[in-house]
């Protein structure tokens, strides 16, 4: 799976912004989707993911209330809500695909195949 993310930019504190993820091929359906960030000096962290169903959904403490991943299977497209961004929000967002592995360890960025090039959300206080 090729992807693409896109939708990042320059908020204040408080704003709300939606990330798109779109994915090429015809086994975007299959794969299991995945959120991760990587702020200036830190290590990739998980944000959130999504089960090839949409049904199970998964986030890091971090952003739970705020976030909110979704798919179109149709669009080939994973999505990620963020409200009420703060300053610590500020990173590269990349997504991920895994085609491959069962089970609901999602926050494991060893599991994903595929990742997309980044976007980046930088939030001003």
């Amino acid at each position: 799976v090729q992807l693409q993310a896109f939708g990042g930019g320059l908020v204040q504190a408080g704003d709300s912004l939606r990330l798109s993820c779109a994915a090429s091929g015809r086994t975007f359906s299959e794969s299991v989707m995945g959120w991760f960030r990587q702020a200036p000096g830190k290590e990739r962290e998980f944000v959130a993911a999504i089960s090839r169903s949409g049904i199970i959904t998964s986030y890091a403490d971090s952003v739970k209330g705020r976030f909110t991943i979704s798919r179109d299977n149709f669009k080939n497209t994973v999505y990620l809500q963020m409200n009420g961004l703060k300053a610590e929000d500020t990173a590269v967002y990349y997504c991920a695909a895994d085609l491959v592995y069962s089970g609901s360890n999602y926050v494991d960025s060893h599991r994903y195949q595929d990742w997309g090039q980044g976007t980046l959300v930088t939030v001003s206080s």
